[in-house]
């Protein structure tokens, strides 16, 4: 027991100094060496060890220019480890620093991607696809001509196509069981807050099967006369033209309500 304890001691003796030495090999390399020994990780594929390679340029040498671009480099090592927070901070950290520089917009872009990539099916909650929404916008707004914009307004595009497939997917549960108020209170959102998605012409379709379901064949009409006049080729408004038909009504704005706006500012042009 004697001599186990002799060699665990030892064993430990070993390690904190081989971690000692390791600490001061660190602190005693250059900004410019610490850099490319962490590029060089980055080009293994060891984004972690990168990562931290280039928080110690920042921690060892913060004033200098390899610290600047050691911030900004650690953001974007750990957002290849999926490691979206600490990215995350990194990025914000380099826009606190430096928000003028050339890779500000970069760090913009890095904030937005990493809410971006955690984005779920339509069945989970949605927060991080709102906050991927409001970076990837910032991105558009504060950076318009960098070369990350179109890229930005393409996941904005995508982003906002998932949440209004989230909203049709709850009308549509809320709607196959009878409870039509809040069904039209789902797609009315797609409707109003996400037209350019994908999901918008079934949004209308369902209004029209739910304002039927309920009477309201005015609301049921205009639905229809907004479908038929931005998507008359389309399946959806073949089946709310079939289902107004066999009612004896045909797809035409009737009455007031918020649908009568739209059909005014989208089709007449009418703002006022």
């Amino acid at each position: 027991m004697r001599r186990l304890g002799i060699v665990l001691i030892c064993m430990l003796g070993l390690t904190a100094c081989g971690r000692g030495e390791g600490e001061v090999e660190v602190e005693s390399r250059s900004a410019q060496d610490l850099f490319l020994s962490a590029e060089r990780e980055l080009d293994k594929g060891a984004s972690l060890r990168a990562a931290g390679l280039f928080d110690e340029v920042e921690r060892l040498y913060p004033y200098s220019e390899w610290a600047k671009r050691s911030v900004i480099m650690s953001a974007f090592a750990y957002y290849d480890a999926n490691l979206f927070d600490r990215s995350r901070a990194a990025a914000e950290r380099y826009l606190d620093f430096y928000p003028a520089d050339q890779d500000a917009a970069y760090a913009q872009y890095l904030i937005a991607l990493s809410y971006y990539d955690q984005i779920v099916d339509v069945g989970r909650d949605q927060s991080v696809t709102f906050d991927a929404l409001q970076a990837l916008r910032e991105t558009i707004e504060r950076y318009p001509d960098s070369q990350y914009t179109k890229s930005a307004e393409l996941k904005f595009d995508l982003a906002l196509d998932h949440l209004a497939g989230k909203e049709m997917e709850i009308g549509r549960y809320y709607l196959k069981r009878g409870h039509y108020p809040a069904a039209i209170n789902r797609f009315r959102a797609v409707v109003q807050e996400f037209q350019t998605s994908q999901h918008t012409p079934e949004a209308l379709h369902r209004l029209v099967e739910s304002y039927l379901s309920l009477g309201l064949t005015d609301d049921a009409q205009t639905a229809g006369a907004i479908l038929g006049y931005n998507y008359q080729g389309t399946e959806w408004y073949e089946d709310s033209y079939a289902l107004l038909t066999q009612q004896g009504l045909e797809a035409r704005n009737t009455g007031g309500g918020w649908l009568n706006r739209i059909y005014r500012q989208v089709i007449q042009g009418k703002w006022l």
